[in-house]
C-alpha cells in the first residue's frame, strides 16, 4: 500500500465508534499514518513518545492525546516497560448525530488542530474520573442485557462531553511534556494554505530563509517522512476530502495541487485503495 518510510492509512471504521484496550510487552515499531477517523488515546502504562504533526508529546499514566482525524502520527514505544492504553475511534457521523447547534462534540479535535497542542493532562481525582469513564464504556460494550446498546451511546457522550469541557479552556502548556520545532511548524503551515501552488524545496527554501540541505534534513528528522512525502499526502487528504463532498475529482485533484492528472490517480489508488469515484 505504502513504502515503510511513507505515511498512509492505518486502520478502517466501519462501526459509529470503537474501543480498544490494548497491552503489548514487545514494543511494536509503527509506520506514520492518519485515519479518517477521530482518535481519543488514553494512556494507561508504558512509557510512549508520540508524535503528532510533528510535536512530539511525552504520555504518562492517564494523559489523553487527541488525533483528529488526517493527522499524521505515530508513537516511539520504549520496550523497557509494557504499554499499555485504551484507544477510542469515532466516526463524524457519529460526532454530528449527537451534536447541536451550541454542542459540538468535534469542538475538542478542532482545538487541539487550532491551537497545535493534542495533550489533555488531567490533574488530581480528574485522572481516576476518566479512567472510570472509558472502563463504563468498555463495560457497555459487552453488555448483552436490555439496553446495552444504548447504554454504550450514553457513555460515549459522557466522555466526549467530559473531553470537549476539559479541553475548552486554554490548557497551561508544560514545557516538558511536549517537543516541537517553531520553524518547521511555520514551514508545514505554509504548506497547508498553498497547497495549490508550487510548493518545491527551492521555494520553500527561498520562503524560510533555509538551505535546500538543512529543511530536508530536518524536516524529516522532526515529521518523520520527506517534504515531499507530506505534501503529496496533505494534498491527497485535501482531495479527498473534496471529493466526498461532492467536488467533481478533477477539479478537486487541480485544487488540491496535482497538475498531472494520471498520477492523482495513481497515487490515490495506493493511498486509499479505489478509484476516486469509487471513494466518492
Amino acid at each position: 500500500m505504502r513504502s515503510d518510510s511513507e505515511a498512509g492509512k492505518r486502520g478502517y471504521l466501519r462501526e459509529r465508534f470503537r474501543l480498544f484496550h490494548l497491552k503489548d510487552s514487545d514494543a511494536p515499531a509503527f509506520d506514520f499514518h492518519y485515519h479518517d477517523f477521530d482518535k481519543i488515546i488514553f494512556q494507561l502504562g508504558g512509557r510512549v513518545t508520540y508524535n503528532v504533526e510533528g510535536r512530539s508529546y511525552f504520555l504518562k499514566p492517564y494523559d489523553l492525546l487527541l488525533v483528529g482525524r488526517n493527522m499524521i502520527h505515530c508513537p516511539t514505544i520504549d520496550p523497557s516497560e509494557p504499554y499499555e492504553r485504551m484507544v477510542l475511534w469515532v466516526g463524524s457521523g457519529e460526532l454530528a448525530a449527537h451534536s447541536t447547534a451550541d454542542c459540538q462534540l468535534e469542538t475538542c479535535f478542532h482545538l487541539a488542530e487550532q491551537r497545535h497542542f493534542h495533550l489533555l493532562r488531567p490533574r488530581g481525582e480528574d485522572r481516576l474520573r476518566y479512567r472510570d469513564l472509558f472502563e463504563r464504556l468498555e463495560s457497555a460494550l459487552s453488555d448483552q442485557a436490555f439496553g446495552g446498546e444504548l447504554l454504550a451511546e450514553i457513555c460515549l457522550l459522557q466522555l466526549l462531553i467530559a473531553v470537549n469541557r476539559d479541553v475548552l479552556p486554554e490548557p497551561a502548556a508544560d514545557d516538558a511534556a511536549y517537543r516541537f520545532d517553531p520553524k518547521m511548524e511555520e514551514v508545514t503551515r505554509f504548506i497547508g494554505e498553498h497547497l495549490g501552488e508550487d510548493l518545491s524545496i527551492d521555494r520553500l527554501s527561498g520562503e524560510f530563509y533555509l538551505s535546500r540541505y538543512y529543511l530536508m534534513h530536518r524536516f524529516k528528522e522532526v515529521y518523520g517522512i520527506t517534504t515531499h512525502q507530506y505534501i503529496r499526502q496533505k494534498r491527497l487528504l485535501r482531495a479527498a476530502e473534496e471529493i466526498r463532498r461532492g467536488t467533481p475529482v478533477l477539479k478537486a485533484a487541480m485544487e488540491a495541487g496535482f497538475n498531472d492528472y494520471s498520477a492523482f490517480l495513481r497515487a490515490f489508488q495506493t493511498a486509499y485503495g479505489m478509484s476516486p469515484r469509487e471513494w466518492r
